[in-house]
């Protein structure tokens, strides 16, 4: 029997997977998501010695059970290659008192290319699948690592486009460089003024404008998103918390069953809804630990249950969760909800018109499953350097946020379940954050840090950013939010 995935504002809304993939966001404004969960032979005996590829074929084949064996096959062997410059896809490093599961040894040196290098192959097989003539425009807003990990995957692929909103002051230079060079004829890159959540609120409105989908379809075009709003881009996610699981196994740091918990740096909570999908499916969990920075919407979401994003927002050190709007968090709110697309609907238009919303009647056994906490600016610092003091290894800041929530967690708690924090970027691609806290030196560039930086970690510097300084840039274009529109039906020819 095929799995369903219905929008979480339309019961009647229900769709495969390789349909959700295609159309991104619902049209209806809701996201995507399992009714049902599949069912996953999780042999732990088999899977130890099972390679990235294989524990993806897995996961994949179950979630995205419209797809053949050989599609998925094509997809897996095209993405997970020699663009990760890890044999292991995904290693996991055991440091002092936790173990970090490194996403970031991909194309852009960020977790974001563990779904992004797949998700162009599900697409355009996807495409294939349903016999889609339409060129397919990818539309995403980026705080930082989506844009370049997408346009990384989406560069020159036939039949599409693919327009990066970010925001102009709210991302690193590394982050900044790494989308402005960006080749391909098919990419293109706009700063806003404005921050994340303008651009992603505006991007939504697009994707929900029926007017300018019609245009679009007259022109033989549609969007579609490749943020964590797809579940193309989702499902994909879940692979590295089993794989990283099987990883405890092998080294005999746990016996297959042992529950162990997760903690993940989050804005957009897609990571750790991964992780909670990964434990439906039945992967051994204790606690999904949500890390947020000074932007900690999601730390009182769970602490109160009210979500209120009528706050100051604040750009921090670690940029891609700097994010008032955790647009996966609609999500988890379905469930918690009883899977109710009415409740889901009514929640997110009160969060729409009031700026927050009330959780008032919900499955207490789903969000005992959660723990949150923040970090600040001086608490993030802080740990890197504790990080580097205990274990001469140098976490990028978001790691940081995360490894430092784990460290209040464990204080508060004195849980002594084996812990992994996923470790989302490279310190390389935030290396004034980095060097700085580590040696308390200031007034670096980005580009003497990264010197520094190889200097204090003896890790390579990574074909990233080798290079990125004389890089010619590109995308040159700057509007104001409430212009995102004009700019894409301009792209478009519309």
């Amino acid at each position: 029997m095929t799995l369903v995935y219905q929008s979480t504002r339309d019961e009647k809304n229900r769709v495969t997977a390789s349909q959700a993939i295609l159309q991104g966001l619902a049209t209806d404004g809701g996201l995507f998501t399992p009714i049902t969960y599949p069912q996953v032979d999780l042999d732990f005996a088999k899977l130890k010695d099972a390679s990235y590829q294989e524990v993806a074929k897995l996961v994949l084949s179950a979630f995205l059970d419209d797809f053949s064996e050989a599609e998925l096959d094509y997809c897996i062997n095209h993405a997970y290659d020699s663009k990760f410059d890890d044999a292991a896809i995904a290693p996991l490093v055991k440091l002092d008192g936790q173990y970090n599961l490194e996403l970031f040894h991909g194309a852009t040196i960020a977790f974001k290319d563990m779904a992004l290098s797949i998700l162009p192959h599900l697409m355009t097989t996807a495409a294939k699948k349903h016999g889609l003539e339409n060129k397919i425009v990818i539309l995403t807003a980026t705080s930082g690592d989506t844009g370049k990990a997408a346009m990384a995957g989406f560069a020159d692929v036939p039949g599409t486009e693919i327009i990066v909103f970010y925001p102009k002051d709210g991302v690193s230079k590394v982050q900044e460089l790494q989308m402005t060079t960006q080749t391909g004829a098919n990419t293109h890159v706009v700063a806003i003024d404005g921050n994340f959540d303008d651009a992603q609120t505006n991007v939504k409105r697009m994707f929900n404008d029926t007017d300018l989908r019609a245009r679009l379809l007259e022109h033989k075009l549609q969007f579609s998103s490749a943020n964590s709003m797809n579940i193309g881009r989702l499902v994909p996610q879940i692979v590295y918390y089993v794989y990283a699981y099987a990883q405890l196994v092998k080294a005999g740091e746990i016996i297959a069953g042992d529950k162990v918990n997760f903690t993940v740096p989050t804005g957009n909570f897609g990571n750790i809804l991964a992780a909670y999908y990964a434990k439906q499916i039945g992967l051994p969990v204790g606690k999904l630990i949500c890390a947020s920075n000074e932007n900690n919407v999601l730390t009182d979401f769970f602490k109160t249950h009210i979500y209120d994003k009528k706050r100051s927002f604040k750009v921090t050190s670690s940029p891609s969760m700097d994010i008032l709007v955790s647009s996966n968090l609609e999500r988890l709110i379905f469930h918690l909800s009883g899977n109710s697309a009415e409740k889901t609907a009514a929640l997110m238009a009160a969060l729409n018109e009031h700026g927050q919303y009330e959780l008032t009647d919900f499955d207490a056994e789903i969000l005992e499953l959660f723990a949150a906490d923040y970090a600040t600016e001086q608490e993030t610092a802080a740990e890197i350097k504790r990080v580097y003091q205990a274990s001469d290894y140098i976490e990028d800041p978001h790691t940081a946020v995360a490894s430092a929530v784990y460290q209040k967690y464990l204080a508060e708690t004195g849980d002594q379940r084996k812990t992994v924090i996923a470790s989302t970027a490279s310190p390389y691609k935030f290396p004034v954050v980095a060097v700085e806290a580590v040696t308390g030196q200031t007034g670096l560039s980005d580009f003497e840090a990264l010197d520094q930086l190889h200097e204090l970690s003896g890790v390579a510097l990574p074909p990233a950013v080798d290079g990125l300084e004389t890089a010619p840039v590109r995308h040159k274009t700057t509007v104001a939010a409430d212009q995102m529109q004009t700019a894409v039906e301009d792209y478009l020819g519309l």
